[in-house]
């Protein structure tokens, strides 16, 4: 994810970035994600197209999948169509951070 941060050189004032699944939401709309940038930043954060040497399959979700492995695994989105770097995820959905969030409540400060 750092390559993709470096590519697109976000304004100072984005602070998270958003990642948008082409699979439905809980709500039958838009499922995603917000993570802190810093996270993005992160060795183990990164956008996965393989796995063990072969295109990452349906199940796993292909064509690309978010890996940040300082978050728990529901929050690794599947079937990427989109990335945006957002000032905050208030005014995104409900405003809790992420499609789950947004629809079940499960708090910012999960441990893992």
């Amino acid at each position: 994810m750092q390559t993709i941060i470096d590519i697109v050189a976000p304004l100072p004032e984005a602070k998270w970035v958003v990642f948008y699944s082409l699979g439905p939401g809980a709500d039958g709309g838009i499922y995603y994600v917000a993570h802190p940038i810093k996270q993005m930043s992160h060795h183990l954060s990164m956008l996965a197209y393989d796995m063990n040497g072969e295109p990452v399959s349906y199940g796993h979700g292909a064509p690309l999948r978010l890996r940040n492995e300082l978050q728990h695994g529901f929050r690794h989105v599947k079937w990427l169509r989109g990335i945006e770097f957002v000032a905050h995820y208030r005014e995104l959905g409900s405003g809790y951070g992420g499609c789950n969030e947004d629809n079940e409540f499960f708090g910012r400060h999960q441990t893992i």
